[in-house]
């Protein structure tokens, strides 16, 4: 389903902005057609928080959260400002992200 622009600002990549119009794609699916490497170890099934990342603003542009969400957010492993990106769907609107100091990876330029 094609519908607004969607604006990806990652706050901790040199402030990278990288744009999309399809809302059916996951914040994974984005990032990785965008050449962006980002930390996902169980192969974006939702059975780790490895790909999880910072919700600096525009959380309210975020889709609901799904059932792995809920069950890391249960345990105590997904703040309330953090989301899955192989889970989570980007609606419309600006959003703005940080890669956590646990899942930066080491070959990755990080402006912070």
């Amino acid at each position: 389903m094609k519908d607004q622009m969607v604006h990806i600002k990652i706050a901790n990549l040199n402030d990278l902005t990288i744009q999309n119009n399809d809302n059916s794609k996951t914040l994974l699916t984005i990032l990785q057609e965008n050449y962006i490497d980002w930390m996902h170890a169980c192969g974006a099934k939702g059975r780790c928080t490895t790909c999880k990342c910072i919700v600096k603003s525009g959380i309210e542009h975020f889709g609901g959260l799904t059932q792995p969400e809920i069950n890391f957010k249960n345990m105590d492993r997904l703040n309330d400002n953090e989301r899955l990106t192989c889970q989570t769907k980007i609606l419309k609107g600006e959003v703005e992200i940080e890669v956590p100091e646990s899942s930066k990876l080491p070959h990755m330029d990080y402006s912070y």
